[in-house]
């Protein structure tokens, strides 16, 4: 069963990853995912090498906010590891979540998966400070029974929860109907693209470069703001 599986898991997949050193600060993208906190999912949409995670390591390092992080892999695509993992995050913010939820999937008939979520989504209401959970990679989940219980779980998630994904693609989970009820705050390639004034910050003052002001537009017109382009050049560089 899934409680027996909590005990194996592998427990860096819930460890928030650590800022990197030569971090650019962006207020303008940490101010959006503090807006975001007032709905119920945050979806950071980009291909590989945007940022997305260093963004929301950054983040989790400026709020006040207790966060639980899920590293997803492709060995993830297994209903009960899934939500094993959900699982074993949630109780970082509080150990009594989901208690009951293991004691019942640790039966010889577990009961049906949306039992599972409701008694799961019960005891996450009952937490008393607003928290966020945050499911990195999502783009590794093509299991299909995952994403209709992780669709119940949005739809009917408890005020003090709120998700946030990072994804190279748009994860299947009716985000139409979110973005309708104005539940969603999306971040995509085009926000997270750097600025010509990012792009200075991170090529002179963090990468020790001295390029002069058309330098860096140039760089950052030929990257087209692409940060792991724009790291490339500058190593190149050096």
């Amino acid at each position: 069963g899934i409680a027996l599986m909590v005990s194996n898991l592998l427990q860096t997949k819930l460890h928030i990853p650590l800022p990197r050193p030569n971090l650019v600060s962006r207020p303008r993208l940490t101010e959006r995912l503090n807006e975001g906190l007032i709905g119920k999912l945050t979806l950071i949409s980009a291909p590989a090498g945007f940022g997305k995670t260093t963004l929301v390591s950054d983040w989790i390092n400026h709020t006040n906010i207790p966060v639980a992080w899920v590293s997803l892999e492709k060995s993830d695509n297994d209903l009960a590891r899934f939500l094993a993992y959900l699982i074993a995050a949630l109780q970082a913010i509080n150990v009594e979540i989901a208690e009951n939820t293991l004691a019942g999937l640790q039966s010889p008939q577990p009961p049906p998966i949306e039992t599972i979520l409701t008694g799961l989504i019960n005891q996450i209401a009952g937490v008393q400070a607003d928290f966020a959970l945050v499911l990195d990679d999502y783009h590794v989940i093509e299991l299909p029974e995952i994403h209709p219980a992780l669709i119940y779980l949005l739809d009917h998630l408890p005020a003090p929860m709120h998700l946030i994904i990072t994804s190279r693609i748009d994860p299947p989970l009716a985000l139409a109907r979110l973005r309708a009820r104005g539940q969603l705050v999306e971040l995509r390639a085009a926000d997270l693209r750097f600025a010509p004034d990012e792009a200075a910050a991170l090529l002179n003052q963090m990468m020790g470069l001295n390029l002069a002001a058309e330098d860096v537009i140039a760089l950052e017109r030929r990257t087209d703001g692409w940060i792991s382009g724009l790291q490339s050049a500058a190593l190149s560089m050096r």
